[in-house]
């Protein structure tokens, strides 16, 4: 068999051989291809014979299973189950890039999952449109080859495609970590250090949420992130966003200036429409009045019992109404009213996470 051979920019990709290769992905066949890390053999998961001729060529187990490679970060959810919120909070800081996680499998076992951080990789996947492998491009014993002429020595004539792209940015093969326990295993130290793992999945993550991402949630996020700062607080990462559907505004002008007042410099702030990712790695979420409630618990139904009103978590208030009123069109002393309250509940959030 004579193995097809394409050399491909990887500083600006060509559609059509990127095209080629996902086709040839698609149909069965073998494609050597690159990754931010090492060269790899992708193959269509859910084709057999594929599989089978890849663990030949791999001299591999059969009940060994291949890891996955995905596009988008979403889609681990097609292929893992009860997924911790440590794998959220590593997938959002390290990927795409040189993390593969080992989740539980949505049938039998485990299943390791990667998101490479290169262009080339990602447009192949996503263009075959089929659940994809990709180990290392060589021969068991080999080295794990970092760029093409490395990968295709041995394997020319045993594949039916490959995509030269030169040299690998990384050189080094990703990180493996183990989430099905507590607590993680880093089971291969590869480009992502072990400290580093570890800091990201110690790091808490506290997510408040309104309406627009531009007034009550921008107060909370600024003085809490202050008050975690004057406590000494590095472990605690404070994000903020919007159940509304656009982004990318400012905060408004009263609540810059009343968090000018607490020397908190908002004018950089940017609206964000809260994610179904977001909540997913937050160990709290707090949100401002009950709408908010259930439109996050819309969009990520296993939140429940990491959502709470702030004036419910911090306890504050009359219990008899716990939202805290939107401010946006009102007079300043509303602002001042508004921004008070969040003041005293995230006095108390910060004594409490």
């Amino acid at each position: 068999m004579t193995t097809r051979i394409v050399k491909v920019d990887p500083r600006a990709p060509q559609e059509e051989l990127i095209t080629q290769a996902a086709q040839a992905l698609a149909k069965g066949e073998l494609v050597i291809i690159p990754t931010d890390t090492v060269y790899g053999v992708a193959a269509n998961a859910l084709d057999k014979k594929a599989i089978e001729r890849l663990s030949e060529i791999k001299k591999r187990p059969k009940n060994k299973p291949f890891t996955i490679h995905i596009d988008e970060k979403i889609k681990i959810e097609h292929f893992a189950k009860d997924i911790p919120i440590v794998a959220y909070k590593l997938i959002n800081k390290f990927w795409p890039g040189p993390l593969t996680i080992v989740l539980q499998a949505k049938d039998l076992g485990t299943i390791g999952i990667r998101m490479p951080d290169n262009e080339i990789a990602l447009r192949i996947i996503s263009l075959a449109k089929v659940s994809v492998v990709c180990p290392s491009a060589n021969l068991s014993g080999n080295p794990a080859p970092v760029n093409f002429q490395d990968a295709i020595k041995d394997l020319n004539g045993l594949v039916d495609f490959a995509v030269d792209a030169g040299e690998t940015k990384l050189r080094l093969e990703s990180t493996v970590v183990d989430l099905t326990a507590e607590p993680l295993k880093v089971l291969r130290e590869g480009a992502i250090k072990i400290a580093d793992i570890e800091a990201a999945a110690k790091r808490k993550v506290v997510l408040f949420v309104c309406t627009g991402n531009s007034c009550r949630s921008v107060m909370a996020e600024g003085l809490l992130k202050k008050k975690l700062k004057d406590l000494g607080r590095l472990d605690v990462e404070v994000i903020s966003g919007g159940i509304v559907l656009v982004g990318g505004f400012g905060a408004t002008y009263d609540t810059r200036q009343l968090l000018a007042h607490e020397g908190i410099d908002a004018s950089k702030h940017l609206s964000q429409r809260v994610t179904r990712e977001m909540v997913k790695e937050a160990d709290l979420v707090l949100v401002m009045e009950r709408l908010h409630e259930e439109r996050i618990l819309q969009i990520a139904p296993d939140a429940k019992n990491r959502v709470y009103l702030l004036k419910e978590f911090a306890k504050i208030g009359d219990t008899s109404d716990l939202n805290i009123a939107d401010p946006i069109g009102r007079p300043m002393d509303f602002y001042e009213f508004t921004f008070g309250m969040i003041k005293e509940a995230v006095e108390h959030v910060s004594q409490l996470i």
